[in-house]
């Protein structure tokens, strides 16, 4: 039997090509599987066998292991043991590598690619810079997407945010110059103490006046700039000192009463030419802002009232009436050169109304529709004689009045005619647009969720022009007035409006959306003209935008998130008050805009300033808190402190550089006028401070407009109380020395 398994030379590139070129021990073969090498056999091959010697065995027994020797090619590589780093080819084939570069000699016989994999030490390395980018660009996504969620999600996001970045701990990198934090503060929280509170609001009749007053009103930071101030000359504050600040800097009138006269007639009337000019007045100046009551419905009423003596209306229209008169007789009073003239007229005619409609037990009736714009009329009449607590405490009423009569929700009676449905409609987003600007001014949070409205936005056209065919068919279209609204508003305001006006199984449902909506919107479209309603839709979007900053910013939550998710709030609300901007109609633009709509401009062009000082604030009260930053938050935080300062400037470079009493009730939101700028004027001190303290250059323009603040506020203190408080309040700060130093300096 011939040996199966005779020994003949084997080809060098059967074996790999970095194994030992030692003899190769054989292992033991199952008994009688092959016959053993004869000496013959390996002496008739000696030329081909390596001159390396040969591991032989003592014996040769058929069980005992036999050394095979290995023919060698003449490209054998001379480097001997194992090599620092194999090809990839070779790793998974689990042989030896050469080594060599750019491709081992296994590669190259067998004619494939060689390539060498990363380290474990690079791969680590890679890896955490693959996912560093990741992480920065799902973050940037977040950033994208977040204006255009619905509460809830952005709440869920905030939250992960906050989760991942709870562990961070920045260096510290302030500059030496600032001293240390001088009021209280939460270490871990973002913005400052506004998750609890140090005061008793029930220990006087002059603290329960003013009552809690918010991170994000501006009397919160002047309270926290006197205090610096304080510091700076007198060493820390006693307690004593401290429990009274925050009444000093309190300008609105809440401690004084309102006067309801006991003695009045609740049916007497005005003569017809003085009510005709009242009206007038407040239609021309008021309801553009807050048209609480529907102008073509009231007017049609108010001339049956005066030309039929036999008419009887009911005590709430009524209470309408002279709340509307009182509105008027206050503005044309302050507007007037007389000082004296009238001057109380406006209190006989909230008696009257508050009589007729909210005393006694008024307030235990159910709510109806009349009874909520008495209430917002009431609201509004507060807030224009000073009393923001009060003002603010009714809006608050009106609100729940209106969620009472679901006027915060999307109507689909078919009992209901669409230009009624369109009048409520305003009506709730009057007296949120109200209560907005209110919850501002005093610091405090909304009464109702984002989530509870599916109320549409309000239309663009005047009411006179409900009956018009192209409009009559785009309020009775939802998907109609959803593409329209698209092409008016920013992405983010008209995807809650799409979420409102076509539920989810319609918009599943319709496979085209589209040919006979589009021909609807592009006719509205054509014949849609800059008006009083197109400006208030863009007035209720502002407040939409600002009603999310409290939400995000301010509320007492904020105070526990990482300043990482601040940041990306205040990114997105940035993004979102831009979209806005971009969508304003040229005609409404605050610098190239058109003279007819000045009005108009102004009242949008205050209310975005405000609005966007409210989302940059925080910075700037970081800054001055001194808390503790990295590189990056420093950044942030330098970029849109000066975001908010330029904000603060432009606000009052709206107001002439000559002091004109009558430019102000003529042209601008005298209701508010006086908040405005001291939300402006607070912020500019606050930066004059700041600088003064770091050794940063300024210029002059931050100066010269918080001279021309305090100038219009003694101007307006002529007429209104609430300015000359707040006059006096801001003459108490230009007196400190750090801050007359900081002005003395940058005037020479």
């Amino acid at each position: 039997m011939s040996d199966p398994f005779p020994f003949s030379p084997t080809p060098s590139s059967q074996f790999p090509e970095n194994e030992p070129i030692y003899g190769w021990i054989a292992p033991p073969f199952p008994q009688n599987s092959f016959a053993p090498q004869g000496p013959s056999e390996a002496t008739s091959n000696q030329g081909e066998i390596s001159s390396a010697s040969v591991v032989v065995p003592p014996e040769h027994s058929q069980n005992s292991k036999v050394a095979i020797p290995r023919s060698v090619s003449s490209t054998a590589v001379s480097t001997r043991g194992r090599v620092s780093r194999a090809c990839e080819n070779c790793r998974e084939q689990k042989v030896k590598c050469s080594g060599q570069r750019p491709s081992c000699q296994r590669c190259q016989e067998s004619g494939v690619q060689c390539s060498y994999g990363d380290r474990k030490r690079e791969k680590l390395a890679r890896r955490l810079s693959d996912l560093t980018a990741r992480v920065e660009s799902f973050e940037n996504l977040l950033q994208n997407i977040y204006p255009n969620l619905d509460s809830l999600s952005a709440q869920y996001v905030e939250q992960i945010l906050s989760d991942q970045y709870d562990n961070d701990q920045p260096p510290n990198h302030l500059p030496s110059e600032l001293p240390s934090p001088l009021f209280s503060t939460d270490p871990g929280s973002a913005i400052g103490a506004i998750d609890f509170t140090d005061e008793d609001f029930n220990r006087d009749e002059k603290i329960q006046a003013m009552g809690f007053v918010g991170e994000h009103s501006e009397i919160a930071w002047m309270y926290r700039l006197k205090k610096i101030l304080h510091h700076f000359e007198h060493g820390p504050l006693g307690k004593g000192l401290d429990r009274n600040y925050v009444t000093t800097v309190n300008y609105f009138l809440d401690d004084a009463e309102v006067a309801v006269l006991d003695e009045v007639d609740l049916f007497q009337r005005p003569l017809p030419a003085v009510a005709d000019r009242l009206v007038e007045s407040y239609f021309h100046i008021v309801h553009p802002c807050f048209p609480i009551v529907s102008r073509a419905t009231f007017l049609g009423q108010y001339k049956s009232f005066y030309s039929t003596p036999s008419v009887r209306p009911g005590k709430r229209w009524l209470a309408i009436l002279n709340l509307i008169f009182a509105i008027a007789t206050k503005y044309v009073h302050d507007s007037a050169k007389d000082t004296e003239a009238n001057a109380h007229d406006h209190t006989i005619y909230f008696s009257r109304a508050w009589k007729l409609s909210m005393g006694d037990v008024t307030l235990l009736h159910h709510p109806n529709l009349q009874q909520v714009q008495v209430e917002g009329l009431s609201a509004f009449y507060l807030m224009t004689v000073g009393q923001a607590n009060r003002s603010w405490r009714l809006s608050g009423i009106s609100i729940q009045s209106a969620v009472t009569m679901g006027l915060n929700l999307r109507n689909e009676s078919n009992i209901i005619l669409y230009s009624s449905r369109e009048t409520r409609y305003r009506v709730w987003w009057a007296v949120y647009a109200l209560h907005v600007l209110l919850c501002v001014m005093t610091g405090r949070l909304l009464s109702s969720t984002e989530d509870a409205c599916t109320t549409p936005l309000p239309v663009p056209f005047v009411e006179e022009e409900f009956s018009r065919g192209e409009v009559e068919q785009l309020i009775s279209d939802h998907e109609a007035r959803t593409v329209f609204m698209r092409n008016l508003v920013s992405r983010s305001s008209a995807q809650s409006a799409e979420r409102a006006l076509i539920p989810e199984s319609t918009r599943r449902q319709s496979p085209s959306p589209g040919k006979q909506s589009d021909r609807i919107a592009s006719a509205a479209a054509r014949i849609l003209t800059p008006n009083v309603s197109l400006h208030f839709l863009y007035f209720v979007e502002l407040g939409l935008i600002m009603r999310r900053c409290i939400d995000a910013l301010y509320a007492p939550g904020a105070g526990r998130k990482s300043w990482r998710s601040i940041e990306m709030v205040i990114s997105a609300l940035n993004s979102r008050a831009d979209s806005w901007l971009a969508k304003l109609p040229a005609e409404f633009h605050f610098l190239q805009g058109t003279s007819a709509c000045e009005r108009e401009r102004l009242s949008l062009a205050f209310s975005y300033y405000s609005t966007k000082i409210l989302i940059t604030q925080p910075c700037l009260s970081r800054i001055l808190s001194q808390v503790p930053w990295d590189i990056q938050s420093e950044t942030f935080c330098t970029t849109v402190t000066g975001n908010c300062i330029d904000m603060a400037s432009l606000m009052l470079e709206l107001l002439p550089d000559s002091l004109d009493l009558a430019w102000v009730y003529r042209m601008s939101p005298w209701w508010c006028i006086v908040h405005y700028i001291m939300q402006a004027i607070t912020v500019l001190l606050i930066s004059l401070l700041i600088k003064a303290k770091t050794n940063t250059i300024q210029d002059s323009r931050t100066v010269d407009n918080i001279s021309k603040a305090a100038g219009w506020l003694s101007v307006l203190a002529v007429k209104d109380p609430s300015a000359q408080r707040a006059w006096a309040a801001i003459q108490d700060l230009l007196s400190h020395r750090e801050i007359e130093n900081a002005m003395k300096s940058n005037q020479g």
